[in-house]
């Protein structure tokens, strides 16, 4: 449960604001680009921070990681509420950025560490149905407090939040044992990278997931110029676009949390690919031949959100399983290289198809024909060594 809603932390911050922009965009007195660049940094911040937190986690537990960077995200919230320029503003976003990883790194790990393969397939396809929740909370809860009390109310939200977290993590226990820990000196940390860096199977892997989950990113960091420029609705309307997205992940969730007990885990990643190739043709074909219409950009965003549910679990295990032995800093990879690709979506990407809806399905359709194209190789991979694994049998 604690796993799953540190899990929650990332999207709180990521999207509870977004509907105070204009106004976050008057007090400042910047642009839209401006204000997005504060999305791009905390996402370049979280990223970055995972290489710190992954091995901190291998070394000194799971626990005391969460509480530190609970602590810091906490401090760092209440000075975003309290940001008189968008300078300081900027950095306090960054700051958030560094310690929000922390426990989403640590939760992983700890996940994989109490559960055997197909376990922690479930576990983590549960911890989506609560992760999923928090895009469709966000935005409407961030919608409330700014209508109510303004959008220096969000960070105060996002600050209690930090400290409820903390106050939770304060009860679980350890799931590191001392006997499993690694060093946490610079030349081992840099020894462990070297090695899942030159892995190619786990990069592709893990890279699988990044372009997957940026296809619908796009979607979420784009939301303002989806909400207020394209469809000409206000802020109290992006429960209209997340709610049924996040409905969709958690349906997912709940079909790839089922499916674990009758299929593998390649089958179910092939089964939600084939979903979100089908959810991709079909935002094409509306983009193309349709009028701009809430229910015609909804439909395909439900279908790709629940393929990426179905996908997501079984892609995470796969890749921390490359290094049983160093599940922390393995996570770290897979979150550093997601979340680098997805500042990259919002500080990039965004500012430079926000212009058109069309934009928008031709980014989304270039980010999965990059994530099939590795998931071909990995699935190739995996194929060839079940076959091994079955000659070897055969042959004793």
């Amino acid at each position: 449960m604690v796993a799953a809603l540190l899990s929650m932390l990332g999207p709180f911050t990521i999207d509870t604001y977004l509907p105070s922009f204009p106004d976050i965009e008057s007090a400042f007195s910047v642009s839209r680009a401006v204000l997005s660049q504060s999305l791009g940094i905390y996402l370049v911040a979280f990223a970055v921070s995972t290489l710190f937190w992954g091995p901190l986690a291998d070394r000194i537990g799971r626990r005391p990681v969460m509480m530190i960077s609970l602590t810091i995200y906490t401090l760092a919230s209440v000075g975003c509420a309290m940001a008189a320029y968008i300078d300081s503003f900027l950095l306090l976003r960054l700051l958030q950025g560094l310690a929000a990883s922390g426990g989403f790194i640590a939760g992983r790990a700890m996940i994989r560490d109490a559960h055997d393969a197909a376990s922690a397939h479930q576990a983590m396809a549960q911890v989506m149905l609560l992760f999923a929740l928090a895009p469709a909370i966000a935005p409407v809860l961030g919608g409330w407090l700014h209508d109510q009390f303004g959008w220096h109310s969000v960070f105060w939200f996002l600050s209690g939040f930090g400290a409820l977290l903390m106050l939770l993590v304060a009860f679980i226990r350890e799931t590191l044992t001392k006997t499993q820990r690694h060093s946490f000196h610079p030349a081992a940390v840099i020894q462990v990278y070297k090695r899942m860096m030159i892995n190619g199977h786990f990069l592709r892997l893990v890279l699988t997931l990044a372009f997957t989950f940026a296809g619908l990113f796009l979607y979420i960091a784009g939301a303002p110029s989806l909400i207020y420029d394209f469809l000409g609705l206000g802020s109290s309307d992006f429960s209209l676009l997340f709610i049924p997205m996040v409905g969709g992940i958690m349906i997912g969730a709940v079909i790839s949390s089922r499916m674990v007990h009758h299929y593998t885990s390649t089958r179910i990643i092939a089964i939600g690919m084939g979903l979100i190739i089908a959810a991709v043709v079909m935002n094409l074909l509306q983009a193309l031949f349709m009028d701009v219409h809430l229910l015609f950009i909804i439909g395909p965003l439900v279908m790709y959100a629940l393929g990426l549910a179905m996908v997501m679990p079984g892609l995470t295990i796969l890749a921390l399983d490359c290094f049983p032995d160093n599940r922390g800093a393995a996570a770290s990879v897979q979150g550093f290289l997601q979340m680098a690709i997805s500042a990259c979506v919002a500080s990039i990407a965004v500012p430079l198809l926000h212009s058109a809806q069309l934009y928008f399905v031709l980014g989304q359709g270039l980010f999965l024909i990059i994530a099939l194209a590795l998931w071909f190789h990995v699935a190739r991979q995996l194929h060839k060594d079940r076959q091994a694994q079955a000659s070897a049998l055969t042959a004793v």
